[in-house]
Order: structure tokens, then sequence, then C-alpha cells
């Protein structure tokens, strides 16, 4: 069924202010032929009474029109599809909205993801430049343990310095050894200060032309070494 404006008006009692409010907003499905505003309205959508009330409406008016002017009321074929079509094409754009939603979305994540494996990839980048070093280390400790030498215990109580000669390469020294520390420049500092506060009474600092020498393959430095 098709009413005009104020067919509609009059029957849902319904002021035209409202109704042009609601065909604006695309509320009310209508069409336009010659130049008049139709608003379409489904049986289904209305109770039996409101029904049969239209229905005796029409057919009163139907009594009183002549033919030709109830045949031009007749919703046509064309209206019809013309309804559905643009109905069809709201339907399409807010599809090809969804999915541009979900493509956007679906980019972000992989974004977060590619974000994600490379800070992983550091991370383990770092841990492997840290086991090197450790593996460098125990490396040079085992051939400390092959070589021969001879080192020279100092009492407490004796005054003398160290005056034995011997191999730079059977020791590592003391300032190398922190750098392949993986710590901070004043933690570096600390321990430094620790062995030179340390070196005149403790046996297993080796001192010699100013630079201070530690022996992994004879004494245990974790003492001095924490931070």
């Amino acid at each position: 069924m098709r009413f005009t404006i104020d067919e509609y008006s009059k029957q849902f009692k319904m002021s035209k202010e409202m109704i042009n409010s609601k065909l604006r907003s695309k509320r009310l499905n209508y069409i336009i032929e010659n130049g008049t505003t139709y608003i379409i309205v489904t049986r289904s959508s209305l109770d039996q009474e409101k029904r049969e009330e239209i229905h005796q409406q029409n057919m009163q008016k139907k009594s009183q029109e002549p033919d030709s002017n109830i045949a031009t009321k007749k919703t046509t074929v064309g209206m019809i599809l013309s309804l559905y079509q643009r109905e069809n094409a709201q339907l399409k754009q807010k599809i090809k909205e969804l999915e541009h939603k979900i493509d956007s979305l679906i980019n972000d994540k992989e974004q977060m993801l590619r974000d994600e494996r490379d800070r992983i990839e550091s991370v383990y980048n770092s841990k492997d430049e840290q086991l090197k070093t450790i593996l460098e280390l125990i490396n040079k400790k085992f051939l400390l343990e092959q070589k021969s030498e001879t080192v020279h215990e100092v009492s407490l109580n004796e005054s003398e310095t160290i005056n034995a000669s011997f191999d730079d390469a059977s020791f590592v020294e003391l300032k190398y050894y922190l750098k392949t520390l993986d710590i901070e420049p004043y933690q570096r500092k600390i321990i430094k200060r620790r062995f030179l506060d340390a070196r005149e009474h403790d046996i297993r600092i080796i001192e010699q032309n100013g630079k201070i020498f530690l022996d992994f393959a004879k004494y245990d430095y974790s003492d001095l070494l924490k931070y």
C-alpha cells in the first residue's frame, strides 16, 4: 500500500513535520512519482484492525473514483524494484564499510605481531652477545689451566712487592674483564675500587706495573666481583 504525505498523516495520526523528518532519516520507505512522494507501507507491518480499516477506506475510494484514477494509484512492479534496488545499494555500502574496518583491524594486529617479533629478536640477540662473552672467558680459563706458572705467595706481614715475572697472556687484566661484563660504568668503578682497597692484603690480587691481574684458574673472585 502507498500513501501521500497527507493521506499518511490522516491515516496514522502523525504531523507532516514528523513524517518529513522520518523521510529524511530514511525511517520510512517511499518513492517519488511525477513529483509526488508516496510512502510505501507493507500489510505485514500493520495490525489486523488497521488493515481492515484501511481496506474499508480503499473500498470506499474505489467506489467513488473512476477506473482511470484507480489504475494510476496502483503500485507498479517498477516502483517496487526501484525500492529494493535502493535498499540493496545501501546494504552494499554498509558491507564495504565493514570490510574496510576488518582490513584495518587485521593490519593493526599484524603490525603488533611484527613489533613483538622484533622486540623478542632484539632480546635474544643481546643474550647471544652475553653468551659469547661468557664462552670466551671460559675458554680463556681452560687455556690458563693448561699452562704451568709459578705464583709467589705473599705473607700478610711481608712488605716486599711482587717481583716475579710472568706471562701476561696467562692472566686476565681486571680492566679488560670488567669491560666484558654487561654492567653500568658506575658499577665497574665500584668493583675496581674494591680490588684497589684489597690489593695489599689479598693474595689473590696480582699487581704489575700499576695494573691488576686476575688468575681465574687458581682463585675465585666472586666476592669482589659482585654488583
